[in-house]
């Protein structure tokens, strides 16, 4: 079992455990993303499980995947209660994380899941999971206590993930340069690249040097995926918050 397979277990857990202390009122409360309340949160993790889920099937057994089977899922998940949307979301989740556990090292090391025109291998697969479902917990978790981090373990883990989603959800402030951000707690190194269009958070090799940025490692997955609010980064993140709108 990998790291971020372990990781994601633990993360599944911690969200059971949250959404089970929660009334029907909470759920209906608003998320931290602004459009979806906390039912809605847990719809979308549990929708992406189930076509996460078919996905592996697919991959594992070499058959097409169904073109209409991703919006024919969205659709019976919108149509949801709340209440449905929740305990369905955790059994969903758990299916997925059943099914990735039990696929066995050469099955891992032969899967390759498609996910547009990219083909991703096992460990890829499971960061990204693992990203998306510490995000959105968290997004429901702040909504309750909005002093809320992201869980320690998993964020040592989701910092060294952030490559893949920078390239496609990172956007140009029209300023071409090199970014330098030194993290704490796990200490990394980072560049982030403002380009024409994109500005892509590269992990780069320990160095003394200084560094332009400097944040923990908490922060700065926050930041990345557009979850840093200008309070909370003050103006020493002002030239970067507007790169990483969110998603």
């Amino acid at each position: 079992m990998t790291d971020r397979l372990g990781a994601l277990e633990a993360s599944a857990e911690r969200l059971a455990a949250l959404v089970g202390r929660l009334s029907p009122q909470q759920l209906t409360m608003q998320s931290y993303a602004s459009k979806w309340s906390i039912a809605d949160v847990l719809s979308h993790i549990g929708s992406g499980a189930v076509i996460m889920r078919n996905g592996v099937e697919a991959a594992a057994s070499g058959q097409p995947l169904d073109p209409g089977f991703n919006q024919s899922v969205w659709d019976e998940w919108n149509a949801k209660a709340p209440a449905a949307q929740a305990s369905e979301a955790l059994a969903a989740d758990q299916a997925l994380i059943g099914r990735l556990a039990a696929l066995n090292e050469g099955e891992r090391e032969t899967l390759r899941y498609s996910m547009g025109t990219m083909q991703i291998d096992f460990d890829t697969l499971v960061g990204l999971r693992l990203n998306e479902h510490v995000l959105h917990s968290w997004d429901i978790a702040v909504a309750l206590n909005p002093d809320e981090k992201l869980p320690s373990d998993a964020t040592a883990l989701v910092v060294d993930n952030l490559e893949m989603i920078s390239r496609f959800a990172s956007r140009s402030d029209g300023t071409e340069r090199t970014i330098s951000v030194r993290t704490t707690d796990p200490e990394r190194r980072f560049e982030i690249v403002v380009g024409p269009e994109r500005a892509p958070v590269t992990q780069v090799s320990d160095s003394s040097e200084g560094a332009d940025v400097e944040l923990p490692a908490e922060a700065f997955v926050r930041l990345v995926y557009g979850r840093l609010d200008a309070a909370e980064a003050g103006a020493s993140l002002d030239q970067l918050r507007p790169l990483f709108p969110g998603v």
